[in-house]
Protein backbone atom coordinates (compact mmCIF):
# COMPACT_ATOMS: atom_id res chain seq x y z
CA UNK A 1 0.00 0.00 0.00
CA UNK A 2 1.46 3.47 -0.95
CA UNK A 3 1.71 6.18 1.63
CA UNK A 4 -1.18 8.41 2.10
CA UNK A 5 -0.54 12.23 0.34
CA UNK A 6 -0.04 14.50 2.52
CA UNK A 7 -2.31 17.72 3.11
CA UNK A 8 -1.77 20.67 4.97
CA UNK A 9 -4.66 21.73 7.64
CA UNK A 10 -5.17 25.01 9.31
CA UNK A 11 -4.70 22.88 13.20
CA UNK A 12 -7.81 24.60 14.66
CA UNK A 13 -10.09 23.13 12.00
CA UNK A 14 -9.04 19.69 13.79
CA UNK A 15 -9.77 20.53 16.93
CA UNK A 16 -6.35 21.53 18.05
CA UNK A 17 -6.88 24.58 20.93
CA UNK A 18 -4.67 26.98 19.44
CA UNK A 19 -6.51 29.85 18.50
CA UNK A 20 -6.00 33.61 20.03
CA UNK A 21 -8.61 32.41 22.63
CA UNK A 22 -7.66 29.13 23.69
CA UNK A 23 -10.54 27.34 21.07
CA UNK A 24 -10.76 25.73 18.18
CA UNK A 25 -12.83 25.73 15.28
CA UNK A 26 -13.33 21.75 14.45
CA UNK A 27 -14.83 21.30 11.31
CA UNK A 28 -16.43 18.19 11.89
CA UNK A 29 -17.17 17.68 7.86
CA UNK A 30 -13.59 17.88 6.93
CA UNK A 31 -11.99 14.90 8.80
CA UNK A 32 -14.26 12.40 7.35
CA UNK A 33 -13.57 13.44 4.00
CA UNK A 34 -10.24 13.33 4.37
CA UNK A 35 -8.85 10.31 6.87
CA UNK A 36 -8.98 7.88 4.46
CA UNK A 37 -6.61 8.96 2.02
CA UNK A 38 -4.81 11.78 3.54
CA UNK A 39 -2.14 12.26 6.10
CA UNK A 40 -3.34 15.61 7.65
CA UNK A 41 -0.08 18.06 8.56
CA UNK A 42 -1.87 20.48 11.12
CA UNK A 43 -0.25 23.64 10.85
CA UNK A 44 -1.08 26.76 12.82
CA UNK A 45 1.42 29.98 12.19
CA UNK A 46 0.59 31.68 15.27
CA UNK A 47 1.60 29.16 17.56
CA UNK A 48 4.04 27.82 15.47
CA UNK A 49 6.25 31.08 14.97
CA UNK A 50 6.24 31.34 19.07
CA UNK A 51 2.80 33.62 20.28
CA UNK A 52 0.85 32.34 22.99
CA UNK A 53 -2.38 30.56 23.94
CA UNK A 54 -4.30 32.63 24.15
CA UNK A 55 -3.47 35.63 22.86
CA UNK A 56 -4.44 38.92 21.76
CA UNK A 57 -6.41 38.89 18.27
CA UNK A 58 -4.32 39.69 15.04
CA UNK A 59 -5.64 41.75 12.18
CA UNK A 60 -3.66 42.67 8.80
CA UNK A 61 -3.14 46.45 8.52
CA UNK A 62 -1.38 48.54 6.30
CA UNK A 63 -2.33 48.48 2.00
CA UNK A 64 -3.46 45.10 0.10
CA UNK A 65 -0.01 45.28 -1.39
CA UNK A 66 1.86 45.04 1.84
CA UNK A 67 -0.08 44.52 4.90
CA UNK A 68 1.20 43.81 8.02
CA UNK A 69 0.32 41.22 11.22
CA UNK A 70 -0.39 43.18 14.37
CA UNK A 71 -2.54 42.62 17.30
CA UNK A 72 -5.92 44.52 16.95
CA UNK A 73 -5.85 46.27 20.73
CA UNK A 74 -2.23 46.85 21.29
CA UNK A 75 -0.79 46.94 17.60
CA UNK A 76 2.19 45.10 18.16
CA UNK A 77 3.60 44.49 14.95
CA UNK A 78 4.47 40.09 14.02
CA UNK A 79 5.21 40.51 10.66
CA UNK A 80 8.93 40.15 10.97
CA UNK A 81 8.31 37.26 13.40
CA UNK A 82 5.67 35.61 11.08
CA UNK A 83 7.76 36.29 7.36
CA UNK A 84 10.88 34.37 9.27
CA UNK A 85 8.96 31.44 10.97
CA UNK A 86 6.81 31.10 6.94
CA UNK A 87 10.06 31.22 5.23
CA UNK A 88 11.23 28.20 7.54
CA UNK A 89 7.85 26.51 7.56
CA UNK A 90 7.31 26.67 4.01
CA UNK A 91 10.48 24.82 2.62
CA UNK A 92 10.04 21.97 5.32
CA UNK A 93 6.49 21.62 3.37
CA UNK A 94 8.54 21.71 0.00
CA UNK A 95 10.80 18.84 1.59
CA UNK A 96 7.99 17.03 3.04
CA UNK A 97 5.80 16.95 -0.43
CA UNK A 98 2.71 18.10 0.82
CA UNK A 99 0.41 17.96 -2.30
CA UNK A 100 -2.63 20.26 -0.85
CA UNK A 101 -3.78 23.02 2.14
CA UNK A 102 -6.58 23.85 3.61
CA UNK A 103 -6.70 26.68 5.33
CA UNK A 104 -9.33 28.00 7.95
CA UNK A 105 -11.42 31.09 6.46
CA UNK A 106 -11.42 34.92 7.40
CA UNK A 107 -7.96 34.19 9.27
CA UNK A 108 -5.82 37.32 9.52
CA UNK A 109 -2.97 34.62 8.92
CA UNK A 110 -4.55 31.77 6.89
CA UNK A 111 -7.78 33.27 4.99
CA UNK A 112 -7.32 33.02 1.16
CA UNK A 113 -9.99 35.79 0.51
CA UNK A 114 -11.71 38.63 1.85
CA UNK A 115 -9.30 38.81 4.48
CA UNK A 116 -9.86 42.52 6.17
CA UNK A 117 -7.07 45.12 5.93
CA UNK A 118 -7.31 47.74 7.90
CA UNK A 119 -5.73 51.27 6.69
CA UNK A 120 -5.09 54.71 7.98
CA UNK A 121 -8.97 55.32 7.60
CA UNK A 122 -10.77 52.58 7.83
CA UNK A 123 -10.55 48.99 5.65
CA UNK A 124 -7.98 49.27 2.64
CA UNK A 125 -9.01 46.28 1.27
CA UNK A 126 -9.42 42.37 1.41
CA UNK A 127 -6.72 40.08 0.57
CA UNK A 128 -5.14 36.33 2.18
CA UNK A 129 -4.06 36.47 5.17
CA UNK A 130 -0.21 37.06 6.22
CA UNK A 131 0.70 33.25 5.60
CA UNK A 132 -1.65 31.96 3.21
CA UNK A 133 -0.16 34.91 0.67
CA UNK A 134 3.42 33.70 1.00
CA UNK A 135 2.28 29.95 0.71
CA UNK A 136 0.55 30.33 -2.18
CA UNK A 137 2.96 32.71 -3.90
CA UNK A 138 5.56 29.98 -2.97
CA UNK A 139 3.09 27.02 -4.38
CA UNK A 140 1.19 28.51 -7.08
CA UNK A 141 0.38 25.38 -8.70
CA UNK A 142 -0.20 23.50 -5.08
CA UNK A 143 -4.19 23.13 -4.97
CA UNK A 144 -5.02 24.98 -1.96
CA UNK A 145 -8.90 25.80 -0.22
CA UNK A 146 -10.70 27.26 2.53
CA UNK A 147 -12.68 24.61 5.29
CA UNK A 148 -16.27 26.77 4.55
CA UNK A 149 -16.13 25.97 0.45
CA UNK A 150 -15.51 22.34 0.97
CA UNK A 151 -19.10 21.77 2.35
CA UNK A 152 -19.96 21.76 -1.10
CA UNK A 153 -19.02 18.32 -2.45
CA UNK A 154 -18.60 19.29 -5.65
CA UNK A 155 -15.84 21.47 -4.65
CA UNK A 156 -14.22 18.89 -2.33
CA UNK A 157 -14.27 16.59 -5.21
CA UNK A 158 -12.41 18.94 -7.16
CA UNK A 159 -10.19 19.54 -4.76
CA UNK A 160 -9.60 15.88 -3.83
CA UNK A 161 -8.87 15.71 -7.34
CA UNK A 162 -6.27 18.15 -7.92
CA UNK A 163 -4.62 17.25 -4.80
CA UNK A 164 -4.32 14.12 -6.57
CA UNK A 165 -2.92 15.26 -9.71
CA UNK A 166 -0.24 17.52 -7.72
CA UNK A 167 1.17 14.09 -6.03
CA UNK A 168 1.05 12.63 -9.37
CA UNK A 169 2.92 15.57 -11.05
CA UNK A 170 5.68 15.44 -7.91
CA UNK A 171 6.12 12.10 -8.95
CA UNK A 172 7.41 12.60 -12.22
CA UNK A 173 9.98 15.06 -11.41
Amino acid sequence: MSPKIKLGISSCLLGNCVRYDGGHKYDSELPGALVQEFEQVPICPEAECGMTIPREPLCLEGTPENPRIVTVRTHVDHSVRMRAWATERIAEIEREKVCGYIFKSKSPSCGLRDVKIIGSSGVAGAGAGFFAAMFIRHFPMMPVEEENRLHDPTVMNDFISRVRAYKRSLELE
